[in-house]
């Protein structure tokens, strides 16, 4: 092989390799608009995170927020509530849904505890332990909104579309609801706000 046929291969090479790199840059070119189209507008971002002042929120009070569109139960409960709730965990086995169905939770089939089902108690702060219950308030059977403040044969929520009953953990016990209440991704970020998202 002589010196001109080897110069004259490696020029092709080189034509082929800046073709193909050029078809690259040109495809992505074309490609990234169409893919950048199916990433969430600036307001549905906005949506992704909120924070809940809960400085005025009573021991036995719940405040209900709007998050991604659907109700959110922030619930800070009484010493009382907290003691039913233990009780009602030796129910645990009998339950429909015997999942904790915590989003902060890395287990998906952690059991569904009340002490699964709750917030951590921040840092620095005077509640008590399992206080506050931050869960989605859309009934798993058809997403009606339950009633809460203690209704429903379980002292919990009550959803008076089809009579599903939940205990004060949020864990179904009674009626259509297959699913316990959801736990969203929620945590505090100071002795007075949490933060859903």
């Amino acid at each position: 092989m002589s010196h001109a046929d080897e110069h004259e291969g490696s020029r092709r090479d080189f034509i082929y390799y800046a073709t193909a790199g050029a078809g690259a840059v040109v495809t992505g070119a074309a490609v990234w608009p169409l893919v950048n189209q199916m990433n969430p507008s600036a307001d549905v971002q906005a949506l992704a995170s909120i924070r809940v002042d809960v400085s005025a929120v009573a021991p036995g009070a719940q405040l209900t927020v709007l998050w991604q569109g659907k109700p959110v139960f922030v619930r800070y409960r009484t010493e009382a509530e907290i003691a039913l709730a233990s009780e009602q965990d030796a129910d645990l086995a009998t339950m429909p849904d015997q999942v904790a169905r915590n989003s902060n939770i890395d287990n998906e089939a952690a059991p569904g505890t009340d002490a699964n089902r709750t917030l951590p108690t921040p840092e620095g702060s005077d509640y008590p332990a399992g206080a506050w219950l931050v869960q989605m308030g859309v009934c798993t059977h058809l997403g009606c909104v339950p009633l809460g403040d203690g209704a429903g044969d379980y002292h919990g929520w009550f959803c008076p579309c089809h009579g599903s009953h939940y205990d004060v953990s949020g864990r179904i016990r009674k009626g259509p609801a297959p699913e316990n209440l959801p736990i969203p991704v929620a945590e505090f970020v100071d002795a007075t706000t949490i933060q859903l998202g």
